[in-house]
């Protein structure tokens, strides 16, 4: 039975976790909570004959309600074990909100809010067990949840609520340390965010949205390369999004996202070195590159429809046009090493062709720093001077969490670590300052700005960042706090701070180059197929920079 059954097996691991703060209660003789701080003793969810010190919902009136802290961003549930209810019944009915702030979790469905359960359901009212009984409830993302006794005239006694957390249970052979304690957090945050996006298949966000976006998965592929290693989860996805999107379709819709496809490949291979996984992707990858070249016109636009860079550009037309002229560039440069790799000469030609025809134009950009990183990155622009003129002024301001990664990858090249470096701290470590655990679909310097933590409800005159702040599908609580895209900082780091970069396919071959920018030293390693590369590396009284390097047999090290 086992062995046929052996291939749904779940590949995640459960955890439970106690709470670790009351944030709120009901009070008042209609609906009293007594001893809430019973359940912060780390109880087991077992259901026993006898009973003992027990958190007490009691309805006279009203409804009794309590909100609880987990302390950090989960995916999952929880586990609630009564003792009893007062009335001898078996069942008790609760209403159960989940929530990614704890704002959210106090909020109600109703059209004036913004509240959803879009995608994930977190507000319900379930029926549990109040007779030598456990019940589990729930499968979303969150950090608070907040619980209501709705029986009237009714009172339970809980022995024990417990979070239960999914996650794959990983080794990290990538890892970042430096001596700014805040650089080093923003890492860990980073592989945390997507390590908890990484559940059946390789997620934008555990509340929402449970989706594969293939252009969002890029940041969290490069993210994984650095801190995972070449886990299965990002073929797995790739994929899933290949077999359902047969051609002439877009991925997701938009020929953007099927480009991003191309560069995940392009990069997946580059550090796995896996050839045979390479040639399956042959008759797909050189139908929809012929698909994109179709596209290309002799003047150097191209007539893609349903042109689609990030949300925060949309209101920029240059920016859009100049963004995604800039990702099929490198689309088709990808597409033609691929090829290359592939045996597919004439394909090959083909992308060199039309690559070049579109470098023969230079698009307005906006000023959109999103747009202006990519054409850094593509080469359409030179990228000191992009940096100096643009990507520079303002630092922080004028960025998105998904493409800031590239706007931060953008000034590596110009050199300017000590300039990223700066936007990681303000700009991911404004998140973290109002009470983060994970980062964020969307984020904005101006929301610091009398911004109430979300690990606390908004008292008077301050402002309610989650309910309030967000835009387009992202407005409010449907809002994502824990979204994959945003973990850009960690994949840069590694990159341009350790500075491992792949110069051979299957990490044969590295090139370390290191920029601390500010930073006196910073130490970690990098996944490769042979191994973990340990680096090291340490500023000297005079300003260089002195490096250690510990590499399994079979990588070459070169310093560039």
């Amino acid at each position: 039975m086992l062995e046929r059954i052996a291939k749904y097996k779940d590949p995640r691991t459960r955890y439970y976790i106690p709470p670790n703060r009351i944030l709120w209660q009901s009070q008042g003789e209609g609906a009293a909570v007594e001893s809430a701080e019973a359940l912060l003793l780390a109880r087991d969810g077992q259901a026993t004959l006898g009973g003992g010190d027990a958190c007490v919902l009691r309805n006279r009136g009203g409804r009794a309600g309590l909100l609880l802290d987990f302390g950090t961003e989960l995916q999952g549930g929880v586990q609630i074990t009564l003792w009893s209810a007062g009335t001898g019944a078996k069942t008790a009915k609760l209403r159960v909100r989940f929530g990614e702030s704890a704002a959210e979790a106090m909020s109600e469905l109703e059209p004036s809010s913004t509240a959803t359960n879009d995608h994930a359901v977190r507000d319900t009212v379930v029926e549990i067990s109040s007779f030598l009984g456990a019940t589990e409830i729930g499968n979303t993302g969150f950090r608070f949840v907040r619980l209501d006794l709705l029986d009237p005239g009714e009172n339970v006694r809980i022995k024990s609520i417990r979070a239960f957390l999914w996650i794959r249970e990983l080794e990290r052979p990538g890892s970042f340390r430096c001596n700014d304690a805040l650089v080093t957090k923003i890492w860990e945050v980073g592989a945390y965010t997507v390590h908890l996006n990484m559940q059946e298949y390789l997620w934008d966000g555990v509340k929402r949205d449970r989706l594969i976006w293939v252009g969002d998965m890029h940041p969290e592929t490069s993210t994984i390369q650095a801190v995972f290693g070449n886990h299965e989860i990002v073929p797995l996805s790739l994929d899933f999004s290949r077999d359902e999107t047969p051609l002439p379709g877009w991925m997701n819709g938009f020929p953007s996202y099927s480009m991003w496809w191309i560069l995940i490949h392009r990069d997946w291979y580059r550090q796995s070195g896996n050839l045979e996984y390479l040639l399956e992707q042959k008759p797909y990858l050189l139908g929809l590159l012929a698909a994109l070249i179709g596209h290309v016109r002799e003047d150097g636009t191209h007539d893609a429809p349903n042109p689609f860079l990030d949300w925060p550009t949309s209101a920029n037309p240059d920016g859009v046009e100049a963004g995604v002229h800039a990702l099929f560039v490198m689309a088709l440069q990808a597409g033609a090493e691929l090829c290359g790799l592939m045996g597919e000469a004439e394909a090959e030609r083909n992308c060199r062709r039309a690559e070049r025809t579109l470098r023969g134009r230079v698009p307005a950009h906006g000023g959109s720093k999103q747009a202006i990183a990519l054409m850094a990155l593509s080469g359409l622009l030179d990228p000191a001077e992009a940096n100096e003129r643009f990507l520079a002024p303002d630092g922080a301001r004028g960025i998105s969490t998904f493409l800031g990664y590239y706007v931060l990858k953008a000034r590596g090249e110009a050199g300017d670590a000590t300039g990223a470096l700066d936007v990681i701290r303000r700009y991911w470590g404004g998140m973290l300052a109002l009470g983060a655990t994970t980062f964020w679909e969307d984020f904005d310097l101006t929301w610091l700005e009398n911004g109430s933590r979300i690990d606390e409800l908004p008292s008077a005159g301050k402002i309610d960042v989650h309910g309030t702040y967000g835009d387009y599908c992202y407005r409010g609580y449907r809002h994502s706090l824990c979204h994959g895209w945003a973990s850009g900082p960690t994949a840069w780091l590694s990159e341009y701070v350790l500075g491992v970069r792949i110069a051979e396919p299957g990490c044969r071959k590295l090139a370390i180059r290191p920029q601390l920018g500010d930073l006196e030293w910073a130490e970690g390693s990098f996944p490769t197929p042979f191994g973990p590369v340990k680096v090291g590396h340490r500023r000297r009284a005079d300003g260089t920079t002195e490096t250690e390097v510990d590499a399994p047999d079979g990588i070459e090290i070169v310093y560039a």
